[in-house]
């Protein structure tokens, strides 16, 4: 006998009351919604926990890209110490300079560096060279301008490792090497040995100090294995002569010869013979695999406390309390962060977006569960179940199903990323199981706190909003306008400014977050909810107006439809903001993809002008134009006479002066909407004093006004302008200064072509380059466009701004189809019933697509709405230049990387809704029909 309570019961003392598992029961009954939810949770785990590593290795490309792209001589880390002290012996001095010795310091000095700052072993190197270039006596080297060549003797490790023997041997030291060695063995790279007519068994004489010329006898000649590694790239010197020029005040400069003797590394300590102060050094280079841009603060860290902190000191206590360290790492670090933070919040809007629609994809499976089990947990509670109890059972029942699936969604997200840190996946992957385990529990717990049979009628027409929900619709309100204008006014780029500053670890963070403020991110998704709130609260009110006029037709579908349109339970507020947002990202995120390569498109349009560009220094061959006519894609063929030093006026500033056919030139100028005119307003005039009319840039207006202007001209002649015509833009050429005239009024000699610009369709570079021979610069507009594209920060953020925007989309006809498979056991009963009262199938089937689509097309139509409505408001404040144009120095004009909305984007989305609700109703509608409407009668109530 046990006591429950206060009941009494009576059971056999060696046998257990039979208990069914709560879990396993549960799961037995319902497979299908429990495979269902797996799935669920594990797509939308895989999508979440491949967001953060996806963006880390794009981001770290972006980061190895621009390091290895820049060259050695700003990347690599330089430091030297000067020449030994004159206070010690010669024999401490030269055992200073000895291999060894700088082989230890170099040891010691990688010790010193902090992480995340790691050198590569392979490109590093040190040695001894002198800091003075030494006078070469030998009359046989070049002398450009009577000049003597200076030469630079640098001994430095790992010449074997890191060049091929193309003629004699290496330099080798026989024999212990001093201060008073008078031969020394050295070789030559082959563009030195070129450049100064050195062969092997050459000797040069340098300079020495209180004795006779050091000689150098060359015993080899090599190449470099990777000439624009670090090895050779950090001091260019040793692989390329260098003509120096030396400022004069005569027409014809000074110039003489600079080239390098590389000297065996024992050889080092003869250095100290010659007047050329030797300097011992080591050149660290980066390396680029070590490099990650989670780190940048912390890298700009080491690099600035290498410079000039306390890594700084610590190498002079290794090496000599006068050591320097320099680099321009910091400065290409800094770059790095201007771009990533244009992009960054373009890649926030999309991802906020996502997350949002996703988010209310798992709470409306939740509410699915909920409202399937509402009989069974209203039961429950009324025998006397607790609410943290039934609570708590369906977490654990939830968590048997969610947490497996998203164990396996982090597994295929880390196999289908397997780059990018392990930490931000396993915590994005945590919260959407916990999500996932909590919705329904916390659906249960608002919606049976109270015990109760059945519950009240929900719909939207007899329901008042509360204070409560009144309030928070206020506040998002609030949320959403602060969020707009403040993205608006400082922009998507508005933080890039912090990263021009030093390039210390702070202004890197800056520069790295840029303008990220979560909210500024949330504005495009903000706006989607108060526009889904908004449609709730109004949407009831035209259908009412719809359905008495249809109360007043013959049949009863329309006006039935109408009715139960207007009476939408207030559930389907989640599906509309699902929809909504979906929506607005979509149209945002296209639009965005869209500017991108519109500003692309724009942005090479303006460097050629056309489609194609054929450009010479000198004149064109006369048979040329009509030779590009007949080739393969080519519509039409402009020729240009451009002179790029013409001198308006008596100042000495040039511009550039283009002389055209009026007729063509302005047919191009109009096709490509760059500064379109009627020809006549550039056509010559008949008699030969006329000045000609001139097209020509505002800037080139201002400054000589529209008065006659005379314009000395590259071979000499003089033309006389008179400004009639000014536009900002202009096909024949960029920038901000130009003038276009008349070529019929030019002189003969610049009257002839010396550019050609194509229009057409899908131009073969081949054949336009065969055509016009080596000696032409052809240039075609896809080439110059993917000339943008020079960074995978840029294609990495595309990829995953496309990926984001796709995953929202279809995330939202989730929400769609679960909305309407939630009102599917209603609308069958319906149609059960209304078929024992003569509705046909076809009325059916009438009946089902009349009610979904006014939710449908509410949701396009607001979708669509809302999506222009947030792409015309946030334009102000996005700027699409980082992710668009990463070109160093090749700043757009105004408007070329602007944010426009897309139709496509807009449209598209909203009519794949229309389809997806009308097409999910009509195939319900036809199923019903099949199954018939008895089962349906025994079924009872669905309600």
């Amino acid at each position: 006998m046990s006591e429950v309570g206060r009941r009494w019961t009576f059971t056999r003392r060696d046998t257990e009351p039979p208990v069914a598992p709560w879990i396993r029961t549960r799961l037995r009954a319902a497979p299908g919604a429990a495979v269902a939810l797996a799935l669920l949770v594990l797509a939308t785990v895989c999508l979440a926990a491949s967001f953060p590593r996806a963006v880390d290795r794009y981001e770290d490309a972006g980061l190895r890209r621009a390091v290895t792209d820049a060259t050695a001589l700003r990347t690599s880390v330089q430091m030297s110490a000067p020449p030994p002290s004159l206070g010690a012996t010669q024999g401490e001095r030269e055992s200073v300079l000895r291999p060894a010795a700088v082989r230890e310091r170099y040891e010691r000095i990688l010790k010193v560096i902090e992480r995340p700052l790691v050198a590569e072993p392979g490109q590093s190197a040190y040695g001894v060279r002198t800091t003075k270039t030494l006078e070469a006596a030998e009359k046989w080297l070049p002398r450009p301008t009577g000049l003597p060549a200076h030469m630079t003797l640098a001994a430095q490790n790992g010449l074997a490792e890191h060049a091929r023997l193309r003629a004699g041997r290496l330099p080798r030291a026989d024999g212990p090497v001093t201060a008073t060695t008078a031969e020394l063995e050295a070789a030559v790279t082959t563009e030195t040995a070129e450049r100064l007519h050195i062969e092997v068994g050459s000797v040069i004489h340098v300079p020495a100090v209180e004795r006779p010329p050091l000689a150098v006898r060359v015993t080899g000649i090599v190449a470099p294995r990777d000439r624009e590694g670090a090895y050779w790239a950090t001091q260019p010197i040793l692989r390329t002569p260098s003509l120096v020029r030396l400022p004069t005040q005569g027409a014809e400069p000074s110039t003489y010869w600079v080239g390098t003797l590389l000297l065996a590394p024992d050889a080092a300590p003869a250095l100290l013979g010659t007047p050329g102060a030797p300097a011992r050094y080591w050149q660290l280079a980066p390396a680029p695999s070590a490099l990650t841009a989670s780190e940048l603060p912390r890298l700009a860290s080491a690099i600035a406390a290498l410079e000039s902190g306390p890594g700084l000191l610590k190498v002079r206590a290794l090496t000599d309390p006068e050591a320097d360290a320099s680099t321009d790492l910091d400065d290409v670090l800094t770059s790095y962060a201007e771009l990533r933070s244009g992009i960054r919040p373009l890649i926030a809007v999309a991802a906020f977006g996502s997350a949002t629609v996703a988010a209310v994809v798992l709470l409306m499976a939740g509410g699915l569960a909920a409202d399937r089990r509402r009989g069974e947990l209203t039961l429950l509670r009324a025998r006397g179940v607790s609410l943290r109890g039934l609570t708590a059972r369906l977490f654990a029942e939830t968590a048997v199903v969610a947490v497996p699936a998203a164990a396996l969604g982090l597994a295929a997200a880390l196999l289908a990323v397997p780059y990018g840190r392990l930490s931000y996946a396993v915590w994005t992957a945590a919260a959407v199981a916990l999500l996932a385990c909590a919705m329904l529990p916390v659906r249960a717990w608002l919606t049976h706190r109270a015990v109760r049979v059945h519950g009240a009628r929900e719909d939207l027409a007899d329901v008042r909003p509360s204070r409560r929900r009144t309030v928070a619709e206020l506040t998002l309100l609030v949320l959403a306008s602060a969020a707009v204008y403040a993205l608006r006014s400082r922009g998507t780029s508005g933080g890039s400014g912090s990263a021009s500053g030093s390039g210390d670890a702070a202004d890197l963070d800056a520069a790295g977050s840029g303008s990220g403020d979560q909210l500024v991110a949330l504005a495009p998704v903000l706006i989607g909810v108060i526009a889904a709130l908004v449609l709730v609260r109004l949407h009831p009110l035209p259908l009412r107006w719809l359905a008495r006029p249809a109360g007043r037709l013959r049949g009863a579908v329309g006006h039935l439809s109408l009715a139960r349109a207007g009476r939408t339970s207030v559930s389907a507020v989640l599906p509309l903001l699902a929809l909504l947002t979906a929506l607005t990202t979509a149209a945002f995120g296209g639009s965005v993809l869209a500017g991108v390569a519109d500003a692309r498109d724009r942005a090479a349009l303006l460097n050629l002008g056309a489609d194609a560009r054929v450009e010479v220094m000198g004149a064109l061959p006369a048979g040329l134009p009509q030779q590009l006519r007949s080739a393969s894609g080519v519509r039409e063929v402009t020729p240009l006479s451009i002179g790029y030093q013409a001198r308006p006026g008596t100042g000495v500033e040039t511009v550039p002066l283009a002389g055209v056919d009026p007729e063509g030139y302005a047919r191009l100028a109009r096709g490509t909407h760059l500064g379109a005119f009627a020809a006549d307003e550039l056509k010559a005039a008949g008699g030969s004093g006329a000045p000609l009319p001139a097209l020509a840039s505002p800037t080139v207006a201002d400054r000589y006004g529209t008065g006659p202007v005379p314009v000395r001209l590259e071979d000499g002649s003089e033309i006389t302008v008179r400004i009639t015509v000014v536009r900002e833009l202009t096909p024949a050429v960029s920038g901000t200064e130009f003038l276009v005239v008349d070529r019929a009024g030019l002189g003969a000699v610049p009257a002839r072509p010396t550019a050609l610009l194509l229009t057409g369709d899908h131009l073969d570079k081949g054949a336009l380059r065969k055509a016009a021979g080596p000696a032409a610069d052809v240039r075609l507009r896809a080439d110059e466009r993917a000339r943008y594209v020079d960074s995978p920060l840029q294609s990495g953020a595309e990829r995953v701004y496309a990926v984001a925007v796709a995953a929202g989309s279809g995330y939202a006809v989730l929400a769609l189809l679960l909305a309407l498979v939630r009102a599917a056991p209603e609308r069958s009963a319906l149609l059960a019933r209304l078929r024992t009262m003569g509705l046909t199938r076809s009325q059916g089937r009438r009946l089902l697509v009349l009610e979904a689509l006014p939710q449908a097309l509410l949701a396009a139509v607001g979708g669509a709405l809302t999506g222009w409505a947030a792409v015309r408001l946030l334009a102000p404040g996005v700027d699409l230049t980082a992710v668009a144009l990463a070109t160093p120095g090749d700043t757009p004009p105004p408007g070329t990387a602007a944010l426009h909305t897309d139709p496509a984007s807009l449209l598209l989305p909203a009519l794949a809704v229309l389809l997806v609700a009308t097409g999910v109703a009509a195939a319900q509608a036809w199923w019903t029909g099949r199954r018939g409407s008895v089962r349906e009668l025994r079924a009872g109530d669905a309600r």
